[in-house]
C-alpha cells in the first residue's frame, strides 16, 4: 500500500539467517528489522508533491537547471522531476568532503563542475542536517556563474538548529535520528526503500 511503511517483519522473517558481521557493517536485514518507520511512502509522496507544487508556482514560465546530489538525491529527483511543469535541464553532481573543517577547499568535485553561467539552479539533496555540503556546493555553483541557486531537500533534521544554509523547499521534517530509505543509506544499504526508517537504538 502506498501509504504504509515497508513490511519490516515480513522482510526479516524471509531472511534465511542473520549473518554475523562486524558491528560497523551490520546485516542489512537486521538493520531493517531493528528500525522504526518515521515516514510512510504515502507521506513521502505527499511531501514531494507539495515541494513540486511550490516550485511550479514560484518558477512558472522560467527555465531551471536541476542538479541532484549523488547518490542520495536520486530517488527524490526521480519523484519530483516528473511533477515539474517548466522546461528543465538535469545535471547530476557528485561531490565529496574531506578534512575535519568547513573550509571551501574541503569540497572535492567527483564530477565536472557544470557550466551554469547565468542559469537558475535547483539543487536537490536527500537530507539537510548540518548543512555544510549544501552550503559548499551552492557557493561553488554561484562562483561558477549561476545567477541564482535554490535548494530543495527531501528531509530536514533539527529545523531549529543553527545552520549555514536554509533550504528553500523541504518535503519532510523528521527527528534527529539515523535515517535511511528514499536515497539515504544505512551502512550502504536500503537507499531503495519507498518509506523512511530510523535505526532503533538497541540496549546492550
Amino acid at each position: 500500500m502506498a501509504g504504509s511503511c515497508c513490511p519490516v517483519t515480513t522482510v526479516f522473517e524471509h531472511s534465511n539467517s542473520l549473518r554475523e558481521t562486524p558491528l560497523d557493517v551490520p546485516d542489512p536485514q537486521w538493520v531493517l528489522a531493528n528500525s522504526d518507520c518515521v515516514a510512510t511512502a504515502g507521506e513521502v509522496q505527499a511531501g514531494i508533491a507539495a515541494v513540486a507544487e511550490a516550485i511550479n508556482r514560484d518558477f512558472a514560465g522560467q527555465i531551471l537547471r536541476v542538479a541532484p546530489l549523488l547518490n542520495g538525491a536520486l530517488p527524490f529527483a526521480g519523484m519530483v522531476l516528473p511533477q515539474l511543469t517548466m522546461p528543465v535541464q538535469v545535471t547530476a553532481l557528485q561531490v565529496g568532503r574531506y578534512g575535519l573543517h568547513t573550509r571551501g577547499q574541503d569540497l572535492e568535485w567527483l564530477s565536472p563542475v557544470p557550466d551554469v553561467r547565468d542559469e537558475t539552479v535547483l539543487l536537490l539533496d536527500d537530507v539537510l542536517d548540518e548543512g555544510i555540503t549544501l552550503t559548499l556546493v551552492r557557493s561553488a555553483l554561484l562562483a561558477a556563474g549561476a545567477s541564482r541557486v535554490i535548494s530543495a531537500v527531501l528531509v530536514e533534521k533539527n529545523p531549529l538548529r543553527s545552520k549555514p544554509i536554509q533550504a528553500d523547499y523541504v518535503a519532510l521534517t523528521l527527528p534527529d535520528r539515523f535515517l535511511f530509505g528514499m536515497g539515504m543509506d544505512a551502512f550502504g544499504w536500503w537507499r531503495n526503500l519507498p518509506a523512511i526508517h530510523a535505526v532503533r537504538e538497541v540496549d546492550h
